[in-house]
């Protein structure tokens, strides 16, 4: 019966009846979740307009510029030197919002988190940042492009905006999961609030810090490729917005794809190995 209870839904009428019924609200809210996307997947196909689409060519044409892609990479308006460059700038635009992002973002998550901080601190420090946080990256930087105009800067102050709100919230909730029996120790023997921070947020949360910190970094690589173009701060992004776009270069597109994907595999390999290390 018990092994039933867990899968089943037992419910007794009043005339003494019993009524069995299976699954749960969770699992039903699921499977209506998944129809629903089902149906309006269906529903937008249908709804597409096909007037002078011809399947056949557009199959055979897809196939062939993506063997011209990924089968033909070769460089064109552009050397091996300023491609080493480009990604240059583009790994510097990362490096820039995310080192200082996570900075402002510690500093903020102390004060975000509820066992380090006043109840009426942390609510607004989180409303602020869910705020910045449900603004899309995109829409950060152009706003930025707008008042500082394109380049380098818009690119880096509005990834910067979003990946301060993004790391908050994972640092304030890695803080929070700090043994309150630790703090409430330091706190009954006089210690200040700086050397709770150093002394016990610090040692128990630094492996936490450093994996969220480096999973942003990955996400705003793949942003600053996508506002090279988007906000003209150049990087390989750039490059690929010129190939595909100006010059409609398909093996300097496929080109630059493998050199942004050999960048992020080497990304992912450091990110596990540091992991590893300080785990």
């Amino acid at each position: 019966m018990q092994a039933l209870s867990t899968t089943s839904h037992i419910k007794r009428t009043k005339r003494g009846r019993i009524t069995i019924k299976s699954g749960s609200k969770a699992k039903r809210v699921i499977q209506w979740t998944i129809l629903l996307f089902i149906v309006s997947t269906v529903m937008a196909f249908m709804f597409f307009d096909y007037t002078g689409l011809d399947i056949i060519s557009a199959i055979t044409e897809t196939a062939y510029n993506l063997k011209v892609m990924f089968l033909e990479p070769a460089l064109s308006h552009f050397t091996w030197a300023e491609a080493f460059y480009q990604v240059g700038i583009t790994l510097g635009l990362a490096v820039l919002s995310t080192v200082l992002g996570a900075v402002i973002a510690f500093v903020l998550a102390l004060m975000a988190a509820t066992n380090l901080s006043k109840e009426w601190v942390s609510k607004s420090v989180r409303i602020i940042v869910a705020f910045i946080r449900a603004v899309p990256t995109v829409l950060w930087v152009l706003i930025f492009a707008i008042a500082a105009g394109l380049g380098s800067e818009a690119a880096v102050l509005g990834m910067l905006f979003h990946s301060v709100a993004y790391l908050v919230k994972a640092f304030s909730e890695a803080i929070e999961e700090i043994d309150a029996g630790v703090l409430e120790a330091l706190r009954a023997t006089g210690s200040s609030w700086w050397h709770i921070v150093t002394h016990a947020v610090l040692p128990s949360t630094f492996t936490y810090l450093l994996s969220w910190t480096f999973l942003r970094f990955e996400i705003n690589f793949s942003v600053a490729v996508a506002m090279g173009a988007a906000a003209g701060a150049g990087g390989i992004g750039f490059e690929l917005f010129m190939a595909s776009e100006f010059y409609f270069d398909l093996s300097e597109v496929g080109f630059i794809t493998y050199a942004i994907l050999i960048i992020a595999i080497m990304l992912e390999i450091l990110s596990t190995r540091l992991k590893n290390r300080y785990l």
